[in-house]
């Protein structure tokens, strides 16, 4: 990917954390790149670079998160620790770092899962309104998403 396309990504990943530190209070924000064939997430932006670095990967091979959200595509809602230890091996991070609830948005074009938007919180109750602007946030990424597929697909 060239250097200028991979600037307007970032600067576009970085309004959307800033609308929802705005609109929902976010805690920490993520922005994965789906690599179905290894049933990975590449991490391509992070509002909190020290805990969770862009690069890094997480397998989701046999995990039911990994079916509910990357094969079937459904939002993953996660309410109090308890929601989040069954679901995220990271969970002692998510813990430390004081987070209680997420909202997983599948990011997808023509049936297909690109990517997912990670929103995560503080209070550990996700109101209707939270989940739609999460869904609203997700949208604006699928363009970029499938650029940054066809990009290394090449």
């Amino acid at each position: 990917m060239n250097h200028a396309h991979h600037e307007k990504v970032q600067q576009l990943c970085h309004g959307i954390d800033q609308i929802a530190m705005a609109l929902l209070d976010r805690e920490l924000l993520t922005i994965n790149i789906f690599h179905p064939q290894q049933m990975e997430l590449e991490r391509l932006f992070s509002s909190n670079p020290e805990a969770y670095p862009p690069g890094g990967r997480k397998k989701k091979k046999g995990t039911s998160w990994g079916q509910h959200v990357l094969i079937d595509k459904e939002i993953f809602i996660g309410e109090g620790t308890e929601a989040i230890k069954q679901s995220f091996d990271d969970h002692e991070t998510i813990a430390r770092l004081g987070l209680q609830s997420v909202i997983n948005i599948p990011i997808t074009s023509n049936s297909a899962c690109l990517g997912t938007l990670n929103i995560l919180m503080k209070h550990p109750r996700i109101q209707p309104e939270h989940i739609e602007i999460a869904e609203h946030l997700g949208a604006l990424l699928c363009s970029a998403l499938l650029n940054l597929q066809s990009n290394t697909a090449q």
